[in-house]
């Protein structure tokens, strides 16, 4: 380390002409020596140091909790600003670390931006001064805190990985309707208080609902939203927009993201899924994981959902329920399919003496008869053709619970070969695209360090690279759903007769049951040579349907 009294002479000639700028950082990945490394030592150690040479110090800079592998830091970005407008001609930091441990952003700092704007940079404890002729060591000390991050970056990430494996929950605030175990913070304990708001909003969506709907009976019945919980017991100090524009009545309000994000996450079914995105050194996350990647342990703590009501609530998220122009609820809303254009069929009230409610291809309604037909069916027939084929399933399964199952494994079987080959076929081409989209990304971060191409072009290509990647992500992870729920169906075939049997004697329909129940209902329309319509209605239960009596013509 250099001593302070090499600074004398020339630097007391000028010292009215400084006007200094100390920067202090440090961030979670710093493995430092208790106070000496803090924030408020860095900066009375600065101060002291700028005293004795007889430095106006102008501004004090402090990033606490920063990583030094960017430039994402908000004193940092204010002490550069003051510098472009001649605020300031000295930078000091403890050390070079202090000012970042990416090298090419910290040289680019060193050896470009101060020169260009006039500023003496010094790091003090590693005897660097840009006035002076002893900077030649700065390259190699950028490198080896790069290092040094990395490899600190490695350490973390492995103890999170051994953590996630152990099914242990690593996050720093439990998810709603949990608390953190006061004896354990990695385990997760049902939070009285907000469990039961938990449970009614995985009510609601197993009755069809969308979150749009289920934020409005959230704010109806009063129930504080997470952030203001969190808030509460002192987790966070975070206040959302509706809690800023109204103070009495904004805590009511919860995001649509915060309620669909509840409704997806597995922690509720008493699982742990961890590592969940792909990082980069340096870069951050590059892209999601396939699920079937995620490190899932299950069992780790007391359950909220059951898993059967989470995997239909999946399901159901894709094709919510909406209420009509009337405020009715469509009970076969999200279930009711076009067998031709695949399109929703959508329902309305018929202009007649005697009003009817039918339903309607969407294709049609929109588009006319050129690109399909209209796939007309009465509400009261489908309700009673629906209803008749749960009792029908449901007295068969009691008759013979063994024989049915057993039809219902073969037709499985035979079903699921062919599918099954074409979704892997599919998959493997999208993985093999996926994988050549990830190298690609790191040549490309090769290129820009290497200075082969810049890096507005790097984030341009990035970019572009990176959209791919989702799309196809996401298109391999619902192959993977739709491949993962073929073979389930054969194993679930007995779970399932049990399930029905209790159907036999319902006499109404309500929302609950036919999601619980139903997959899809299809509808197809074939029209004669003499304009005779024939209406077929294929009615899928959330597994097979039944082989006798899957299809009803009318």
């Amino acid at each position: 380390m250099m001593n302070t009294f090499e600074y004398a002479g020339m630097d007391t000639l000028l010292a009215g002409s400084f006007r200094a700028a100390i920067y202090c950082r440090l961030s979670k990945d710093d493995d430092l020596d208790g106070t000496s490394a803090s924030i408020e030592n860095q900066r009375d150690m600065l101060e002291k140091f700028c005293q004795k040479q007889g430095w106006e110090v102008t501004a004090v800079y402090q990033d606490d909790g920063f990583t030094g592998l960017n430039m994402e830091r908000p004193d940092l970005k204010r002490m550069l600003k003051a510098i472009e407008r001649k605020q300031v001609n000295l930078v000091i930091t403890k050390d070079l670390s202090r000012l970042g441990r990416n090298y090419l952003q910290t040289g680019q700092l060193i050896e470009d931006f101060f020169p260009r704007n006039g500023v003496r940079y010094i790091a003090m404890n590693d005897g660097i001064d840009t006035m002076r002729d002893n900077n030649d060591i700065a390259p190699f000390k950028n490198i080896l805190n790069e290092m040094y991050s990395k490899d600190i970056s490695k350490k973390v990430h492995s103890s999170y990985v051994l953590k996630a494996q152990k099914g242990q929950f690593t996050g720093c605030i439990a998810p709603f309707g949990y608390k953190k175990d006061p004896e354990d913070k990695n385990h997760l304990l049902i939070d009285g208080e907000t469990a039961p708001a938990v449970r009614q909003i995985f009510g609601w969506a197993l009755e069809g609902r969308g979150p749009n709907y289920i934020r409005r009976r959230l704010e109806q019945q009063k129930i504080p939203c997470p952030t203001w919980w969190n808030r509460k017991r002192g987790h966070r100090n975070i206040r959302t927009k509706w809690e800023k524009k109204d103070p009495e009545n904004g805590r009511y309000v919860w995001d649509f993201s915060v309620i669909k994000e509840i409704l997806m996450n597995p922690v509720y079914t008493g699982a742990i899924a961890s590592q969940k995105t792909e990082y980069r050194f340096k870069i951050g996350t590059i892209r999601d994981k396939k699920p079937e990647d995620w490190i899932v342990v299950e069992g780790t703590h007391e359950p909220l959902v059951d898993k059967k009501d989470f995997a239909i609530v999946q399901e159901k998220l894709k094709s919510r329920q909406r209420p009509g122009k009337s405020g009715e609820i469509n009970l076969f809303a999200g279930l009711i399919k076009c067998g031709e254009c695949g399109k929703a069929l959508t329902i309305r009230t018929t202009h007649e003496k005697f009003p009817k409610r039918i339903f309607s291809c969407k294709t049609y309604n929109a588009y006319g008869k050129q690109h399909c037909t209209q796939h007309r069916v009465e509400f009261d027939t489908l309700y009673s053709l629906v209803l008749n084929k749960i009792r029908e399933c449901a007295a068969a399964a009691l008759t013979d619970s063994e024989a049915v199952a057993g039809r219902l494994t073969d037709t499985c079987h035979a079903r699921q070969k062919d599918q099954r080959e074409a979704m892997e076929r599919t998959l493997a081409k999208d993985e093999e695209r996926i994988e050549m989209l990830e190298k690609m990304v790191l040549r490309l971060y090769e290129d820009m360090v290497a200075g082969r191409i810049t890096e507005a072009n790097f984030n341009l290509l990035l970019e572009k690279t990176q959209k791919e990647q989702a799309e196809l992500k996401a298109k391999v992870e619902e192959g993977r759903k739709r491949l993962a729920d073929e073979i389930r169906l054969a194993v679930d075939a007995r779970q399932w007769v049990e399930s029905i049997q209790e159907y036999r004697d319902i006499t109404v329909l309500d929302a609950s049951i036919l999601n619980r129940l139903m997959k899809e209902i299809v509808v197809h329309e074939t029209i004669d040579s003499d304009k005779t319509r024939h209406i077929s209605i294929e009615i899928h239960f959330n597994l097979k349907p039944i082989p006798e009596v899957e299809q009803v013509t009318g």
